[in-house]
């Protein structure tokens, strides 16, 4: 039986973040994920853009103070804002792989990172956590080694890193592929009032929708930070 767990170093430091997780069983993805349905979303983040200068715009603020809170990479920010870029840029985020198709229009839907990982990859519980420094962490697209700094907020399971930095960078072991069946999703929300309430069962509703799956979904909190994954 695995869990997600937040961990005390976490909650001390986000005393009142809600983490929405999204558990999906038995994902059927031959059908793929509908191209309209993230233009939409697409289309759908406008109403977080409008700013100029770009970082005034309300989500990058917020995410952009959350991020001075820990320890990060130098230039690392948040999923969210990588993604609001993009589309203020006119460069609509386009279709990746079903399940991150999903999960991307989650995030421009509501304007939340968003991320998920494949159950099936993990090594024991999977922690939300704050680094001691030097947990192994083996990037996306890379064969080296890009250990997480002290004071660095990580996904962790029993073997190594799973993400950095909240969401912002993503391990190739746990990558979400064509073939996932079972599935874990995150939706980050680091302060106590935001948009994860109501993106937590959209996001399930898309994955029981397209991908035919059984669904769980919690939001865990400093007082409720626990969710068996199995």
């Amino acid at each position: 039986m695995s869990r997600f767990i937040i961990d005390p170093s976490f909650s001390t430091l986000f005393p009142a973040a809600q983490i929405g997780v999204v558990v999906a069983h038995h994902l059927d993805q031959s059908a793929g994920f509908p191209a309209a349905e993230l233009a939409q979303a697409n289309h759908d983040a406008q109403q977080f853009l409008g700013a100029d200068p770009f970082s005034q715009n309300p989500v990058v603020q917020t995410w952009r103070a959350v991020y001075h809170q820990f320890k990060t990479k130098k230039g690392a920010r948040s999923s969210i804002e990588a993604l609001l870029k993009r589309v203020d840029k006119g460069q609509p985020v386009h279709p990746i792989a079903p399940l991150v198709d999903a999960y991307n229009t989650i995030s421009l839907r509501y304007g939340l990172p968003v991320g998920g990982e494949d159950l099936a990859t993990f090594v024991g519980d999977m922690h939300l956590t704050v680094a001691t420094g030097g947990e192994a962490f083996w990037p996306l697209g890379s064969d080296h080694n890009e250990p997480a700094l002290p004071g660095e907020v990580i996904y962790r399971d029993q073997q190594d890193v799973i993400c950095r930095c909240f969401n912002w960078r993503e391990g190739q072991r746990t990558l979400l592929t064509d073939q996932t069946r079972d599935a874990v999703f995150v939706l980050e929300q680091p302060q106590g009032t935001g948009p994860v309430a109501a993106a937590v069962p959209a996001l399930a509703d898309l994955l029981t929708t397209h991908f035919q799956a059984a669904v769980t979904t919690q939001i865990l909190t400093a007082d409720s930070p626990e969710l068996v994954l199995d």
